[in-house]
């Protein structure tokens, strides 16, 4: 994945003034949120393990670890991380479970199960399905991936907690909208679902370092 498979910003401007047409409510975090680029990162297999290892912790200590596992290894590949067993993934400081995933997506690409190259030319729905197969890939990981390593501008990962609570903002409401509820609102937002995340990601990251006024 390359910067040019990013959405330009052009397109994400044109978007935006989609969404603030067709929703008031989103309107309103539009009006107050900077432009941003598109959260675009390398995909692939490494790219897909990179996510789980980075989950449920912090920035530094996914860096450390992701470092740790790509020197151990010397190339993350399906290969590479099968000749380990879990126990000798988790001395790269992976827990087991994520020790047990990464091999999961090792297996499930060298099988076919999961082919990357393929995955970009599947629908969101069939590409999220196909991710969702490998043990230890949720829908929010499989919703990211396909946001940030292949650029869908339609994909909305309903979740997701800041976005959830950035809805909250938007519509005004006293509680956080489900995930059932979340999805069911972006709706409103196709065939710019993504766009629309990024736009209350920025606008949620904005009011919590104070650049935005809170809603």
């Amino acid at each position: 994945m390359t910067l040019a498979d990013a959405p330009t910003p052009d397109l994400i401007a044109a978007a935006r003034a989609h969404l603030a047409a067709v929703d008031p409510a989103l309107a309103m975090i539009e009006a107050a949120t900077p432009t941003f680029d598109w959260r675009l990162r390398p995909g692939g297999f490494s790219g897909l393990v990179k996510m789980v290892v980075e989950q449920q912790v912090s920035v530094a200590a996914a860096a450390a670890i992701w470092a740790r596992f790509e020197a151990g290894l010397g190339e993350v590949h399906p290969h590479t991380v099968l000749a380990l067993d879990e126990d000798g993934l988790k001395a790269f400081g992976l827990s087991r479970p994520k020790a047990r995933y990464a091999r999961e997506i090792a297996q499930a690409h060298l099988s076919g199960a999961c082919d990357f190259d393929a995955l970009r030319h599947l629908s969101d729905e069939a590409a999220v399905a196909a991710l969702t197969a490998i043990k230890g890939v949720g829908r929010w990981t499989a919703e990211t991936y396909l946001m940030f390593c292949e650029g869908r501008l339609d994909v909305f990962p309903g979740g997701d907690v800041a976005l959830q609570e950035a809805m909250r903002w938007a519509d005004r409401a006293e509680r956080r909208p489900t995930e059932k509820e979340a999805y069911r609102r972006a709706q409103a937002w196709a065939p710019y679902r993504g766009v629309a995340a990024h736009l209350l990601w920025r606008c949620y990251g904005g009011v919590k370092r104070g650049e935005i006024p809170a809603f």
